[in-house]
């Protein structure tokens, strides 16, 4: 049997290769963490059913792979995103300074209002392995306006929580746009009406 759903929010899940995205997907829909790593082959995505305030939503999640070779095609999937979800890892401090690349890359091909949430994966690491403090994290995000949240596919931190908050602003977003189209519509109605009054037609 079907489930039924009011809507279908696609979610781009970006970062460099290695930081985590593939284990934050699996992790958020089946509930489950693959230590073993292999490389994400152009696209891939999964799907699940969430509730935003009782409302049942279908989040269609994309984990896009971060090698070089592969960004071109990356760009392709940009089209009728409603969200990304833009990833680090906090032990690697490359990926991390290439966060200005993706942003860049975003604001060239992802709609102007497209939800964005920053997430730095392995915070669960040890102190002497984190090479990004929280504070840089919380920076940038702060100037880009997104929401942020270290995360540990390992241990389960943060990686619901993350995914909510970006599903909830999407939400909300489309509930603003469809109220304000509606509104317009009466505008337009009205108009209308006034119109047809005066000339008597």
């Amino acid at each position: 049997m079907a489930l039924d759903y009011a809507a279908t929010y696609k979610v781009l899940v970006l970062g460099d290769s290695n930081v985590g995205k593939t284990c934050i997907v699996h992790r958020f829909c089946d509930e489950k963490f693959y230590d073993t790593y292999i490389s994400t082959i152009g696209i891939d995505f999964k799907q699940k059913l969430i509730s935003l305030d009782g409302v049942p939503v279908k989040l269609q999640i994309w984990d896009t792979a971060g090698q070089e070779r592969f960004r071109t095609l990356t760009t392709a999937y940009y089209r009728g995103a409603m969200g990304i979800l833009l990833m680090y890892d906090v032990t690697n401090l490359e990926s991390y300074n290439n966060l200005s690349y993706w942003l860049r890359n975003i604001q060239e091909n992802a709609s102007p209002d497209v939800i964005r949430v920053l997430a730095a994966n392995k915070c669960d690491c040890n102190e002497s392995q984190r090479m990004v403090e929280t504070e840089k994290g919380q920076t940038i995000a702060d100037n880009f306006d997104m929401p942020f949240f270290e995360v540990s596919c390992k241990l389960n931190v943060n990686i619901e929580k993350a995914f909510l908050s970006l599903a909830r602003n999407i939400h909300k977003q489309r509930q603003y746009i469809d109220k304000n189209d509606e509104s317009e519509l009466d505008i337009q109605e009205n108009s209308s009406f006034v119109f047809k009054e005066r000339c008597n037609c």
